[in-house]
């Protein structure tokens, strides 16, 4: 029987030989070298143990019993098609070589052959694989950047550091909670944490713990068997155990309690889940974010939150500035949702009017985005821009909103100006400032004055030259 090969994923070089002395020698040679090889004797099951970003080279025979090079060489390019695959043999001749060769071979080796010149070829391989792999990262990097720019529109300091943030922690295992109002876009920033992550392909099971019954809450979080309780006829897959292998979004945690809490704390410590009624502890590789519109601490202190929750949760905390901390992004974010509302609704898209814009930077937004979102969408209908509510809630004192003075608000309106034509296309600073009407010059130091950044494509030649008439 064909035992399945261990593929070490810090391995450098993968030997397939099925001559035990040959594949010995070789081993010993690439070993001497510095390189850490996996040798082994038959082709069968490798290509699917090896990961499509895996670091390494592939070695291998050409002809062996079962599966020979130039099969393995079609699975293993199946799979990656830019993995460097060296196939050396006894028999060779030009035919053989050339069929190699297209076939996507990275070089052909025919035995006997000086160890120097089976060196020299992996180490050009691993070297262009470093290359490959180094520029695959960037292009995914550039991808996640202009996804969650789609994802999570704005320009202000606090949605880009924002953005930062759910970079670098959309790649670990770390379990995640979320703080930020109601309709502050939670669900969206968990979304972007799993798609952006290993687990994309897993799924993605959203619960708001507020909205679930508390006689029914734990069956469905952990599951149940059937008789654990009246009316439990059958057993229950519980939304942990769904997600398993994906992300577990898990809103308004605050909600729950103390004792499905504690359930909660055992599962996180022990990535484990217990169905109610049932002894079989079944282990899950799962990600957990959690979602909170109040401070956990202060309900820890109060005895409303388990303390020893909110630690373990609190590791990797992600905090949604409300939106009315982000008054740069008002304009640009109303202008994205009724462009989106226009194009699916089959209308032509309204342009605000300098009232229109005034009005949406004085409202203190009490439903955050999704309250906008509302407004954008009867915008996009042609209905009246109304906003709930007569005078707007005061916002809080750092917030650059409802400024002192007159000339603080004309220059709060001009950035604002200035961020909403940043959010639409532009390939240079020179179309950027047509279309706001000003001399490229001024645009650079309104740019400077106001903290904004061009994103664009590249400048012009003249982009930085001084202001002409």
């Amino acid at each position: 029987m064909t035992t399945e090969p261990y593929i070490d994923s810090q391995a450098q070089v993968i030997l397939v030989d099925d001559d035990p002395h040959l594949r010995q020698a070789l081993s010993q040679t690439l070993d001497l070298a510095g390189l850490k090889v996996v040798a082994l004797a038959e082709a069968q099951g490798l290509a699917e143990r090896i990961e499509p970003d895996w670091p390494g080279v592939v070695v291998s025979d050409i002809r062996m019993p079962g599966i020979d090079g130039l099969q393995l060489l079609q699975q293993l390019h199946a799979r990656d098609n830019e993995l460097p695959v060296l196939l050396i043999t006894g028999h060779g001749d030009v035919p053989l070589a050339v069929q190699a060769m297209r076939a996507g071979a990275y070089d052909f080796l025919e035995k006997p052959f000086a160890t120097d010149a089976l060196l020299d070829s992996v180490r050009r391989a691993l070297a262009l694989r470093r290359l490959v792999l180094d520029n695959r990262s960037l292009r995914l990097a550039l991808s996640d950047r202009q996804q969650l720019a789609t994802r999570l529109v704005g320009q202000s300091s606090s949605m880009q550091r924002l953005r930062e943030q759910i970079g670098a922690l959309a790649g670990t295992r770390a379990d995640v909670l979320i703080l930020g109002e109601t309709g502050a876009g939670k669900e969206v920033v968990a979304r972007a944490l799993h798609d952006l992550s290993s687990r994309r392909d897993g799924p993605f099971v959203a619960i708001n713990a507020g909205a679930l019954a508390e006689s029914v809450v734990e069956s469905e979080l952990f599951g149940h068997e059937p008789g654990a309780f009246t009316g439990a006829q059958k057993r229950r897959i519980g939304k942990f155990e769904f997600a398993n292998g994906g992300t577990l979004f898990l809103d308004e945690i605050e909600s729950m309690s103390l004792d499905v809490q504690v359930k909660l704390l055992r599962l996180l410590q022990e990535r484990v889940v217990e169905r109610l009624g049932g002894n079989q502890l079944i282990p899950l590789d799962i990600r957990v974010i959690a979602a909170t519109k109040e401070d956990l601490r202060t309900s820890a202190d109060q005895g409303r939150f388990r303390a020893d929750l909110y630690y373990r949760l609190n590791v990797a905390p992600l905090r949604i500035p409300p939106l009315r901390e982000r008054g740069d992004d008002i304009l640009v974010l109303f202008q994205h949702f009724a462009d989106a509302a226009s194009q699916r609704h089959g209308l032509s898209p309204h342009s605000l009017q300098p009232a229109q814009r005034a009005m949406l930077l004085r409202h203190g937004w009490p439903g955050n985005v999704r309250e906008l979102q509302n407004a954008a969408e009867r915008f996009a209908l042609g209905l009246e821009l109304a906003l709930d509510g007569q005078a707007p809630a005061a916002p809080p004192p750092a917030a650059p909103i409802l400024l002192g003075n007159l000339s603080e608000q004309v220059e709060l309106f001009e950035r604002s100006l200035i961020a909403a034509e940043l959010a639409q296309p532009h390939g240079s600073m020179r179309s950027l400032a047509e279309a706001l009407g000003i001399p490229r010059k001024t645009l650079h130091d309104k740019l400077r004055k106001h903290g904004l950044h061009f994103e664009g494509g590249s400048s012009g030649p003249d982009d930085h030259e001084e202001n002409r008439p």
